[in-house]
Parts: structure tokens; C-alpha cells; sequence
């Protein structure tokens, strides 16, 4: 049976002129365009001309690596106080736990207080506390990392097999039993590849906070580019990328002994998650 082809909504096209719109008059009125460019262009070329070649003091590299340390030091521990905090209100917030509503709403709440405040924020905050170094940097990025991991873990959540939950639950399972058993393990993969997603996210983000005294290569990186010391500053940026690339590396791997890992799809350039088994 041939089906006839669906006639495209009535508002698709005044929406799309909306958005095309929209689009034109924000790059306008912030200035961006060839202009913009070729006016920073001799101070791009300088700044650029000034990187190389990159600074291999061994006292600069000896310094380098003990903040290369404490910035990998800084991600995990914000990790793991973004999951301590971020996955409880995960499972509240998702809608196939059932979770009472009231307590779901102020889950919800919470994570989106603390999504919504970004990383320099919390970190000025935290410095103005603690005071200066990764202390400050954990607190400021693990805090983010929870609202985040909430929300994106509680789409996993949402998104299992519904099949096997309402089997438990018309056999009299209970609604912890359910979530337990039926939905979290049907997530767990999912998670997991979210949590190390959310590393490597924490990597960049400890390089940020940094700038304001978090610690870490970032507060390196401030220093250098405070100072126009292009030499050193070139240093810190390939150590920063070789740490990212190291912990993509490491989180591919990891992903794929927990039974997560993408493949891809034949003829469509595009690629989709594998878990347990499953193509989703």
C-alpha cells in the first residue's frame, strides 16, 4: 500500500522565515561578518606569530605537568559530586519512576537552578568562599555537572523499554521494585556513556575556571595570557589538547566495555548507539 505523501504544515514556512530572520538580524547587530575579521586581522597575525615556537623550559614543563595533574584531579572529583548529587534527582525527575509530584517538582527545580548557573559564576562564588585553587574549581564545576547530569540522565531514564516495567508492575511490583529493577538497568549503559560524556565536558570546563582561581591549567593559562607570554601560552594549549584527546580516548574504551559504544549506520552517514545488544 502506497501511502500518499504528507502535505507540509500550513506555519512551516512563515516559522522558517521567522528563523532566517532572527538568524540575519543577530549576526547584524553583533557585528560578526568579513569586517569584523579583517579589522583584527594584524592582531590575530601578531598574536599567532607569537605562539611559536612553543616554550620547552623544563622548569615550565615540570610546572605544567603538576597542573596537567591537578586539572585531571579537578574533573574527576567534580564528576563525582555531580553524580552523587546530579543522579538521585535524576531518577526523581524522571516520569517513568513516579515519583510522588511534589518531590519530582522540587527535584526538577533544583536541577535547573544549578545547570542554570554556569561554571564562572559558581566559581566566583566559590572562591569568594574557599578561597583560591581546585577546591573552589571542584565545588563550581560539580554543582553544574549535577543539574546537567539530571537532566540528561532522566531522559535515559524516560526513554527504556516500557514493556518490562509495566509487566513488574502488573505482577504487583511495587514503585521502588520497578525502578530498580525494570528501569535503571534498561538505562544503566546509557549512563554510564552520559557520565563520561559529562568528564570530559569537566576537562574543558576546569581550564575555564582556571581563569578566575580555580585552579588547575587554567589559572596557568590566565597567567600567561595576562602577562603576553605567547611562548608558554602555546605550551599550555597542547597540553590541554593532549589531556582532552587522552580522555576521549579513555572514555571510547570504557564505553565500550559497559556495552555502550556507536556504530555506524550503513548509507547514511550517520551514527547511532549500540547498547547491550540493541540498536537504538
Amino acid at each position: 500500500m502506497i501511502r500518499p505523501p504528507r502535505s507540509r504544515p500550513r506555519w512551516s514556512t512563515p516559522l522558517l522565515l521567522v528563523v532566517i530572520a532572527a538568524g540575519v538580524w543577530s549576526l547584524a547587530e553583533t557585528g560578526v561578518g568579513s569586517a569584523s575579521l579583517l579589522a583584527g586581522w594584524e592582531g590575530a597575525a601578531k598574536m599567532i606569530g607569537g605562539l611559536l615556537p612553543p616554550d620547552l623550559d623544563p622548569e615550565l614543563l615540570r610546572q605544567l605537568g603538576t597542573a596537567a595533574l591537578e586539572t585531571v584531579q579537578i574533573s574527576i572529583a567534580s564528576l563525582i559530586l555531580g553524580a552523587a548529587f546530579g543522579l538521585p534527582l535524576a531518577v526523581l525527575i524522571a516520569g517513568n519512576i513516579e515519583a510522588p509530584r511534589w518531590l519530582s517538582g522540587l527535584a526538577r527545580l533544583a536541577a535547573t537552578t544549578l545547570r542554570s548557573v554556569h561554571e564562572l559564576l559558581w566559581a566566583l562564588i566559590f572562591v569568594a568562599t574557599v578561597g583560591l585553587g581546585p577546591t573552589a574549581g571542584v565545588y563550581a564545576i560539580g554543582l553544574h555537572s549535577a543539574g546537567v547530569i539530571a537532566k540528561l540522565c532522566s531522559e535515559q531514564l524516560e526513554a527504556v523499554d516500557p514493556a518490562p516495567v509495566e509487566a513488574m508492575r502488573i505482577t504487583g511490583g511495587s514503585r521502588v521494585t520497578c525502578a530498580l529493577l525494570g528501569v535503571v538497568p534498561q538505562a544503566r549503559a546509557n549512563i554510564a556513556s552520559q557520565l563520561l560524556y559529562q568528564w570530559e565536558c569537566n576537562i574543558r570546563s576546569s581550564v575555564v575556571v582556571g581563569f578566575v582561581g580555580g585552579g588547575g591549567i587554567g589559572e596557568a593559562l590566565g597567567i600567561s595570557l595576562r602577562l603576553f607570554r605567547y611562548q608558554e601560552l602555546a605550551t599550555l594549549l597542547c597540553a590541554v589538547l593532549l589531556i582532552v584527546a587522552a580522555v576521549d580516548q579513555i572514555s571510547r574504551l570504557i564505553r565500550a566495555r559497559v556495552g555502550a559504544t556507536t556504530y555506524a549506520i550503513p548509507g547514511t552517514g550517520r551514527r547511532s548507539l549500540l547498547i547491550l545488544g540493541r540498536r537504538t
